[in-house]
C-alpha cells in the first residue's frame, strides 16, 4: 500500500516561498517607477508616475533572506501585536465560560441553525461591503467556530460565516473607502459611482457563499467525518462537551458592580467628550448622538443583567464591545491599535466581573497570547516575503511585465487581463490600499487608449484584489484567522481553492457586462 505523501508544514510552506522570492531577485531584473505624492480623498497617496519605469542597480537577496523574516516581523508589527491581544483578551473572558452559557442559551431558544448562518453572513458580507472589514474578523472567529461546533457543524463552517462572508462582501464592494474609495479617486471617477451594478454584484456573491454554505454545513453535520477538519476539531469538541455538562453560577460578585460603575463613568466622560458621532457612507455623511445612546443602553442593560448573573453582564459587555467597534470604525477611522485597546479592555472588565484577582487575569492573559503565538509567528514570517521582493528591487519590474502584456488585446481580453494582473498581484501586495495606488495610476490611463471604462478597470482591480485574501499565505488577516481557528493553512488551501477558482470565474464573467453593456456609471 503506497504511503499517503505528508503535506508541509505551514511554516515550511511559506519558508519556500520566501526562498523562491529570493532567488527571483537573482533571476528578474531590477527596475524602479518614479512616485509621487497625490490627494485623493482628502488623503495623501504616494502613487507610480505612469511611463516612468527605468531599470536600476541589480540588489539580489542572499543572507537578507533570513533577515527579511525580521523585517516581516516589523511589516506586520500590528496585526501581530493584534493577534496576541485578541488571544490574551478572550482568553480571560473564556475562562469566565461566559460565551459558553450564551451559546447554550442561545441554541435552546433559536433551533433554525440554518437561519443563525444566513442572517451571520448577510451581517459580515455587508460589513465587508460597507467598511471593508477585514482584521476585526479575527476577532469575531473565538466566538463563531464555538457556535458553529455546538450546532454540529465544523471550525470551517465558522470561518465561512465570518471571515470568508466578509471578505465576499470585501470583493463585492460597495462603499469600501480602502478599496473602491481610493481606487475611483485615483481614476478620476465620482466617488462610489457604479453603485447600482455593484449592488448586483454583492447580492450575487453574497448569495453564492451563503447556499455553498448551507450546503457544506448539512453534509458535516450528515457526516462530520467527512470535514477535513474532523480531527483537528478535536479541541473545540471537547470544550464544547465540557460546556454541555457544565453547572453555570447565578451569582453577581461585587467586584462587577465596581467595575460596572467605573465603565459607566468613564462612558459618560467620554459622552461628554464625543457628543456626536459622523459616519461616512457612500460619499454621505450623517452626524448624530452615538456614544451617549450607546452609553445609556450600555448602563440600562448593565443594572439588569447584574441583577440576574454576572455572566449576563460579561455576555453584555461582548456585545457592546462589537457595538463600539462599529462606531469606532465607521465614525473614526479606528484600525488595529484602537480596535486592540478595545478588546483588551472588554478582557479586563470581564477578568475583574467574575472576581479574579488581578494575577490571575495576568495568567489567563498570557495563557491566550501563548496559545494563539504560532499564528503570529505565521504573520510575521508571511510579511517577508514582500520584504524580499521589495529590497531585491523586483515589484516594480514584475508590475511593469505584467502591465504590458496588455498591449494589443481587446477590450474584454484587456479588462480579463487587467482582472489576472490585480489577482497575482495580490500574491505579493494583500493590501488592497497600497495595490491601488501602485496599480490604477498605470491601469486607468491605459483604459483610455483602448475605450475601455475606467470604471470596468476599478472593478477588474476590486476582484483580483478580494478573492485572493482568501487563500494567499502573504495575507496576515489569513493567517491570522486560521491560527485562532487552529487550522494549518495546508488544510485550508487544499479544501478552499476549488472554491476559489469557481468564485474567481464567476468574478470574469461579472466583469464582462461593464464593457460590453450600458451600465449607469461605467
Amino acid at each position: 500500500m503506497a504511503k499517503a505523501r505528508k503535506i508541509p508544514h505551514t511554516f515550511v510552506i511559506i519558508g519556500s516561498v520566501l526562498l523562491l522570492c529570493g532567488i527571483l531577485t537573482w533571476i528578474i531584473p531590477a527596475g524602479e517607477f518614479d512616485h509621487q505624492t497625490v490627494s485623493v480623498n482628502g488623503a495623501e497617496r504616494d502613487v507610480i508616475v505612469a511611463e516612468s519605469y527605468h531599470k536600476v542597480e541589480s540588489s539580489p537577496q542572499t543572507w537578507q533572506v533570513l533577515g527579511a523574516i525580521v523585517d516581516g516581523f516589523r511589516r506586520q508589527a500590528a496585526i501581530i501585536a493584534f493577534v496576541l491581544v485578541i488571544g490574551g483578551a478572550f482568553q480571560i473572558l473564556n475562562s469566565s465560560r461566559a460565551i459558553d452559557f450564551g451559546i447554550r442559551s442561545f441554541l435552546k431558544k433559536v433551533h433554525k441553525h440554518w437561519l443563525i448562518i444566513v442572517a451571520t453572513m448577510v451581517i459580515f458580507s455587508v460589513f465587508g461591503a460597507v467598511f471593508g472589514m477585514s482584521e476585526e474578523t479575527i476577532a469575531f472567529i473565538i466566538i463563531f467556530i464555538p457556535l458553529a461546533i455546538s450546532m454540529g457543524y465544523d471550525s470551517i463552517t465558522g470561518v465561512l460565516m465570518v471571515y470568508v462572508a466578509a471578505h465576499i462582501g470585501f470583493s463585492g464592494a460597495v462603499f469600501n473607502p480602502f478599496t473602491i474609495g481610493i481606487a475611483q479617486g485615483l481614476s478620476g471617477l465620482p466617488l462610489f459611482s457604479g453603485f447600482e451594478y455593484r449592488m448586483f454584484v454583492w447580492v450575487v456573491l453574497t448569495l453564492l457563499i451563503i447556499g455553498f454554505t448551507l450546503w457544506y454545513a448539512n453534509r458535516v453535520k450528515k457526516n462530520p467525518q467527512s470535514s477535513p477538519t474532523y480531527r483537528l476539531d478535536e479541541y473545540w469538541r471537547k470544550r464544547e462537551e465540557e460546556s454541555a455538562t457544565m453547572e453555570f453560577e447565578s451569582k453577581t460578585p461585587v467586584s462587577a458592580w465596581v467595575i460596572f460603575i467605573l465603565t459607566a463613568i468613564i462612558l459618560a466622560a467620554v459622552s461628554v467628550l464625543y457628543p456626536k458621532t459622523t459616519v461616512t457612507l457612500g460619499g454621505r455623511e450623517f452626524t448624530f448622538v452615538c456614544i451617549p445612546i450607546v452609553s445609556a443602553l450600555y448602563v440600562v442593560a448593565g443594572i439588569i443583567t447584574l441583577r440576574k448573573s454576572y455572566l449576563y453582564y460579561i455576555l453584555g459587555v461582548l456585545a457592546f464591545t462589537i457595538v463600539f467597534l462599529v462606531v469606532g470604525v465607521l465614525g473614526y477611522d479606528w484600525y488595529v491599535k484602537e480596535i486592540s485597546a478595545l478588546f483588551l479592555g472588554m478582557g479586563i472588565v470581564s477578568g475583574v466581573a467574575m472576581g479574579s484577582s488581578a494575577n490571575k487575569i495576568a495568567v489567563e492573559f498570557i495563557g491566550g497570547a501563548k496559545d494563539i503565538l504560532s499564528a503570529a509567528l505565521i504573520v510575521g514570517l508571511a510579511g517577508g516575503i514582500i520584504e524580499v521582493l521589495t529590497a531585491g528591487k523586483v515589484m516594480d519590474t514584475i508590475l511593469y511585465a505584467l502591465a504590458n502584456t496588455m498591449s494589443g488585446t481587446s477590450q474584454g481580453g484587456t479588462v480579463s487581463i487587467m482582472y489576472g494582473i490585480q489577482t497575482v498581484l495580490n500574491l505579493f501586495i494583500p493590501s488592497g490600499t497600497a495595490k491601488a495606488a501602485l496599480t490604477m495610476p498605470i491601469m486607468a490611463p491605459f483604459s483610455d487608449v483602448i475605450g475601455l471604462s475606467r470604471q470596468a478597470t476599478v472593478m477588474a482591480y476590486q476582484f483580483g484584489d478580494g478573492f485572493t485574501n482568501m487563500i494567499t499565505p502573504t495575507s496576515a488577516v489569513l493567517m491570522g484567522v486560521l491560527g485562532v481557528a487552529r487550522i494549518p493553512y495546508d488544510v485550508w488551501f487544499k479544501w478552499f481553492w476549488k472554491i476559489l477558482l469557481v468564485f474567481m470565474l464567476i468574478g470574469l464573467l461579472l466583469l464582462m457586462p461593464t464593457v460590453y453593456m450600458n451600465l449607469n456609471g461605467f
